[in-house]
């Protein structure tokens, strides 16, 4: 069985990148456009292996999103990648101590993901 993925960003061509380099390195992806939306996709279809999301979107942040997630027991083991244009530090900071597992700074590669991914347990490969 694959390993799934949500995707929740409110663009939709990020969105679509991100699906597209999860699926090489073997997730099925599902996406959501706001952190609304990905709490609702959790409690409709469980828990996926890892959630990847942006910090500013409309209805429900990022950072709101993690920190509900963080409060739900039944989350608990589901592992957190905030990709976002947030680089100053002390958002870096808070989005950590809030429940991520790792950051990635946009723009990113498909190998500096890659890397963020096994760091956290994945085996991912940029090939």
């Amino acid at each position: 069985m694959a390993l799934r993925a949500l995707v929740i960003d409110d663009s939709r061509a990020m969105r679509a990148l991100l699906a597209r380099i999860l699926g090489e390195f073997g997730f099925a992806v599902a996406e959501a456009g706001n952190g609304r939306e990905g709490l609702e996709h959790l409690s409709a279809h469980g828990v996926p292996d890892i959630v990847l999301v942006d910090w500013n979107m409309p209805e429900m942040s990022g950072i709101e999103f993690v920190q509900a997630v963080r409060a739900i027991r039944e989350y608990e083991t589901v592992r957190l990648i905030m990709v976002t244009t947030e680089t100053e530090m002390t958002r870096v900071v808070k989005a950590l101590g809030a429940g991520l597992d790792a950051y990635v700074m946009k723009p990113f590669t498909k190998e500096a993901l890659a890397e963020q991914l096994q760091r956290i347990g994945f085996g991912a490969s940029a090939a």
